[in-house]
Formats: C-alpha cells, structure tokens, sequence
C-alpha cells in the first residue's frame, strides 16, 4: 500500500505591524463649562425679569423674557447631550 505524502505546514509568519495612526478624540472639555454658563444665564435672565418687574432685560419682548430664558435652559441640556 502506498504511502501518503505529508504535508508541511508553512512556517507562523506574523503580518507586517501597521503603522498605528493616533486616532485624535476629540477632547469634550468644553461642554461642561458651556452647558453650565447656558443655564446660569438662563436663571439670571428669569430672575432679573421677576425682579424688575419686566422692566428688563428687555422691556419690549414683555412676557416672552420667560421663554428666552427657557430657550438658555433648554440650548444647556442641548448642550448636555454631546457630553461623554
């Protein structure tokens, strides 16, 4: 009977190390102090209405004062979702 043949197995030769790019993250340190100063004056813009009676910040917009100050508010917690 005949023999077979063997085989040789070629020899481990590990792949050619790639260059390793530097992935830049982007740094996100700026959320956090915008998202805050957002929301501070957002409150003061609020606050300084009720104080002063609607005679500021500004007497022309009336009311509407409440919603620009909630509209600081709300573009802080738009801010808050690109936090990490």
């Amino acid at each position: 009977m005949p023999k077979s043949r063997i085989r040789k197995k070629a020899g481990y030769t590990p792949p050619p190390a790639k260059q390793t790019t530097a992935l830049k993250l982007t740094t996100r340190a700026w959320v956090a102090p915008v998202m805050l100063a957002l929301f501070l004056i957002g409150l003061a813009w609020i606050v300084v209405f009720y104080v002063t009676d609607g005679s500021l910040p500004i007497d022309a917009l009336g009311n509407w004062n409440i919603v620009v100050g909630f509209g600081f508010i709300a573009a802080g917690f738009g801010v808050s979702t690109q936090w990490k």
